[in-house]
């Protein structure tokens, strides 16, 4: 099966303007986001609306393609990507490019949910720890998910789902992790559908497809990363690359 990694990139972030190009140990975070998804996948592209975006990524040695600034969401930006890049993929995997940690093991295990033929989009996520206390689970910058039994969506919320009723009853909570993956008959059929109410009112796309019947298998991992939303968020990320790099 033939993948192509996509990196949406855009500019005019509302919580961290121009994050793509904020340094991280040195490097842009879209750098270190690019060469973790070249770990896993042959082909990479980086989506940005923005042409400083666009030379960063070239002076590094990576490709980037001009995507519509009017754009609604990484996943339409993925799909202009994909017609104007001029490759072939069945998959085309969204890494998010606020993502500077993600692991080839987590990329590989989000591949690995379409050697189900059944399963047309995927995506991955986390147990948040036992321990994991109200500040933790109440963070709305951290989507929570429920699942089936056959690992596939139920309901994402920025909200804790599920509701636990009896307090003594152990419960796994599913962190989101932003990543996607589409076969690519199935992301042209996504970037067409209108908005919905749901997605409107958590601001989640990913409820779009859920409201038009779209499945979409979750694949966990044991391992975290750090996403960055917001300057604080990079702060923390730079004293985490510190840790990791003086053991």
């Amino acid at each position: 099966m033939n993948f192509l990694a996509i990196i949406p990139a855009r500019y005019a972030s509302t919580r961290f303007p121009a994050k793509p190009l904020a340094l991280l140990g040195g490097k842009p975070v879209v750098r270190r986001v690019y060469e973790r998804a070249k770990e896993a996948f042959s082909e990479v592209i980086v989506a940005t609306d923005d042409s400083r975006i666009a030379d960063c990524v070239e002076g590094f040695g990576g490709r980037a393609v001009l995507t519509s600034p009017s754009l609604r969401s990484g996943t339409d930006r993925c799909w202009e990507a994909y017609r104007k890049c001029g490759l072939e993929a069945d998959v085309v995997v969204n890494v998010q490019g606020d993502e500077p940690f993600i692991s080839r093991g987590q990329l590989e295990e989000v591949k690995d949910c379409f050697k189900d033929d059944g399963v047309s989009i995927a995506t991955l996520v986390k147990p948040f720890p036992e321990d994991a206390g109200p500040d933790v689970l109440n963070n709305p910058n951290t989507p929570k998910v429920v699942l089936d039994k056959r690992m596939d969506a139920l309901y994402f919320s920025r909200s804790v789902i599920p509701f636990r009723r009896d307090e003594g009853r152990r419960i796994v909570y599913y962190k989101h992790i932003g990543i996607y993956a589409y076969r690519t008959g199935t992301l042209s059929q996504l970037v067409a559908l209108p908005s919905c109410p749901l997605e409107e009112a958590e601001s989640l796309e990913q409820l779009r497809w859920l409201w038009n019947g779209y499945a979409i298998r979750a694949a966990v991992t044991a391992t975290d990363t750090i996403g960055i939303d917001t300057p604080a968020d990079l702060e923390r990320a730079e004293r985490f690359l510190k840790s990791v790099e003086e053991v």
